[in-house]
């Protein structure tokens, strides 16, 4: 059996009213990820985060409890952020024992280069999420958040999911995909020869000359058919899709 080198999960959107997810994630966890070199977490890993002062909630000490514990085992913890949980700083890494990455990260792994990113930068069609994204990642808007108390800015980020999810009624498939343009781009700028991705929700495998993007699912144990997986590259470079259960998804 191949050792695996690396795994690649995205869009769980950890959060109390689903137990059901977050029992898959840890069983993910145990069974999978502290058997791999590495694992990279590519962002939405919760539903929100208001900032690394609420670390002490008992639901999100757990989850941080159940990454430390993989980080432990030797395996080396990799984040980049989602649109969802860009507010995780050095407090929470340090605590939950990963790295923090750029939003746009190359990694040679097995002889792959490989391009991870979380994939909400690459939406550019859509123009006002764009605009909105490009107000909250600035270091000033995030420092005048931050000093707010955590009630209130919780409060504001559930108003903002609540607009979110009227808006995304309205908006196409088409409208909240990554464009081919923007990862034509990435490509380009990273001479990487796969990428890996989350943020669409369309788990699938692309293919555009010698160039494959990998798009990860989100994770939905109770959704029928029940959704979640991940992708896993072992010591040979190969390159596997998998379902919640853990079967390899032919591609």
């Amino acid at each position: 059996m191949s050792e695996v080198c690396a795994l690649f999960i995205s869009d769980l959107h950890l959060q109390p009213a689903h137990p059901a997810t977050s029992a898959a994630f840890f069983g993910f966890l145990e069974r999978h990820a502290r058997h791999a070199q590495q694992l990279y977490l590519l962002g939405d890993l919760f539903e929100y985060w208001a900032g690394d002062d609420d670390l002490a909630d008992p639901f999100h000490a757990q989850v941080v409890a159940a990454l430390r514990a993989v980080s432990d085992a030797g395996v080396a913890l990799y984040w980049v952020a989602g649109n969802r949980d860009f507010l995780v700083g050095a407090r929470f890494a340090e605590v939950a024992g990963l790295t923090l990455l750029p939003e746009t990260w190359v990694a040679d792994i097995a002889g792959q280069r490989v391009v991870v990113l979380h994939g909400d930068a690459q939406c550019t069609q859509d123009t006002k999420y764009m605009a909105f994204r490009a107000m909250v990642r600035q270091p000033a808007w995030q420092q005048q958040f931050t000093a707010m108390p955590l009630a209130q800015r919780k409060a504001i980020v559930e108003g903002l999911r609540a607009d979110s999810r009227k808006e995304q009624r309205g908006k196409s498939y088409e409208v909240m995909d990554v464009t081919p343009e923007a990862i034509a781009e990435v490509f380009a700028q990273t001479g990487a020869s796969v990428m890996i991705h989350g943020h669409t929700h369309r788990p699938a495998l692309h293919r555009v000359g010698d160039q494959l993007r990998y798009v990860l699912p989100d994770w939905e144990p109770e959704a029928m058919p029940p959704r979640g997986g991940w992708i896993a590259i072992d010591q040979h470079g190969i390159i596997t899709r998998h379902d919640l259960y853990g079967a390899v998804i032919a591609t």
